[in-house]
């Protein structure tokens, strides 16, 4: 008997290579090169770019930004099933770039430190959260303003200076403001205010409306054709936090306001109720009701409440032309996207055909 039958032909048999199709190498190489991209710009860094001048002058318009994810710690996936590079619509068809079949829980991992004041923070819309506009967390639109108070925090705006706990907040180098200047009814160089980029809006014969810094309002001041350089001021206006009749408030008279966090117990009564209704319903998940004078968390009458999470209160540096917390109040810390951390190309859509991109700006860190 042939005891070798079962491996007559193997002991001459040589291994082959299979290899593989071109189309098969490049889909490869596409799907590894999509993963990577994936985890480091949801656990590392991404690059974002600024829209709107909200931030100017500190951040104009057609900067792109580098935003650190590990300052915070990385936010894991709310959403998991979504479209590879596409935030929250698809680029061509317009329709949802993710799916909310699945929802995970907030979770975020250890960051290097907590977000402190006057950080320089990405942050998902928090009013995204009301219908028709709802959506998940972190896929909400992409905003960017400075941090001025965090959790536990008591903020107030006396006439346009930012107050926290009682001290001044630090003025952005280059935050603008309006400012009222008068003239002797000589007119303004074009070319000059727009050498100091300096928004200039007449409002009167000799009156007119400048949007500077406050260094810029030092030199115009100077100017001989100035009588009076005055800070803007903003009348009292319900579009303002919390939109309550109770709380006349104003974008540059405002407060003051506690800044809600984890662990601190508020006293329900109506002064207060306006102030953290949207933050322990609508970002802290429950059903809140006013019945006269008093208040049902959940279907239960509650005299206090204690918060869950932390909260941030966030403003524009150019701060007559931003909508921030002053408009629609605090921002929750699973609403946290990332630190920006510096400039790595800034593009000029006004600026001439040699002068586009603007060189001074690129690798500029963000203070």
């Amino acid at each position: 008997m042939n005891w070798k039958f079962w491996n007559k032909d193997k002991s001459k048999e040589k291994t082959k290579k299979v290899k593989k199709s071109a189309g098969r190498e490049w889909f490869d190489a596409i799907l590894f090169a999509v993963i990577a991209a994936t985890l480091i710009r949801g656990l590392f860094i991404e690059a974002y770019t600024i829209p709107t001048g909200s931030m100017e002058k500190t951040l104009l318009v057609g900067d792109f930004l580098f935003v650190s994810k590990v300052n915070y710690g990385a936010r894991m996936p709310i959403t998991p099933v979504s479209f590879p590079f596409a935030h929250h619509t698809m680029p061509v068809t317009g329709t949802k770039a993710y799916w909310d079949g699945i929802q995970w829980k907030y979770r975020r991992l250890p960051g290097l430190s907590k977000v402190k004041r006057n950080d320089v923070v990405v942050f998902n819309y928090p009013m995204d959260a009301d219908a028709p506009l709802s959506r998940p967390v972190d896929k909400r639109e992409n905003y960017i303003k400075r941090c001025l108070a965090i959790g536990g925090d008591t903020v107030s705006i006396i006439n346009a200076q930012v107050y926290v706990n009682g001290k001044a907040a630090e003025v952005p180098e280059f935050g603008e403001k309006y400012y009222k200047v008068q003239s002797d009814g000589t007119e303004f160089n074009p070319q000059t205010l727009q050498d100091m980029h300096i928004e200039a809006q007449r409002s009167g014969e000799d009156e007119y409306f400048f949007n500077m810094t406050g260094a810029d309002a030092a030199v115009v001041k100077k100017w001989s054709n100035v009588k009076s350089v005055t800070r803007y001021i903003a009348p009292t206006d319900l579009q303002i936090f919390p939109h309550s009749p109770s709380h006349k408030w104003s974008a540059d008279n405002f407060g003051p306001l506690i800044i809600p966090e984890e662990g601190w117990t508020v006293k329900l009564d109506s002064t207060t109720f306006p102030l953290y209704e949207r933050a322990i319903g609508l970002y802290e998940g429950n059903k809140v009701e006013r019945s006269g004078n008093n208040f049902l968390i959940n279907g239960k009458q509650a005299s206090t409440y204690t918060f869950k999470m932390n909260y941030y209160w966030m403003m524009g540096d150019n701060r007559d032309n931003s909508l921030d917390s002053r408009y629609w109040g605090f921002v929750p810390e699973d609403h946290i996207v990332g630190k920006a951390l510096f400039v790595w190309m800034s593009w000029d859509t006004n600026g001439s055909f040699f002068n586009k991109i603007r060189w001074s700006r690129i690798l500029d860190g963000i203070n």
